[in-house]
C-alpha cells in the first residue's frame, strides 16, 4: 500500500510480523507524508529502519513502554548524506 510519492505502508510494518492497527495505521500515514516532506527537501532516499512496532516487537529491542513507536508515531530513519 502506497502512502506518499516515495514511501509504502510495508516500509513501516512491525519487523516481527505483527497486523498493524487500523488506528496505528492512520498515524502512519501522517507520519509518511511528513517524511515525504523531509524527502523532498532534500532530494534523497530515506531508509526507514524501524517504524512500528507491535507490543512483543518493541519489548524485544528494549523500547521504551510508552514508545511513540507502537502508536505509529516515530520512526528511526537514515537520510543518504545527512548525519
Amino acid at each position: 500500500m502506497k502512502l506518499s510519492k516515495n514511501f509504502s505502508k510495508h516500509e513501516f510494518d512491525s519487523k516481527d510480523g505483527a497486523k498493524m492497527p487500523s488506528n496505528v495505521l492512520k498515524n502512519v500515514l501522517d507520519l509518511a507524508q511528513n517524511l515525504q516532506k523531509l524527502r523532498d527537501y532534500y532530494g534523497v532516499s530515506i531508509t526507514i529502519n524501524s517504524g512500528y512496532r507491535s507490543e512483543e516487537h518493541n519489548r524485544s529491542v528494549g523500547g521504551a513502554k510508552g514508545s511513540q513507536h507502537r502508536r505509529g508515531l516515530a520512526a528511526d530513519i537514515v537520510i543518504k548524506g545527512v548525519n
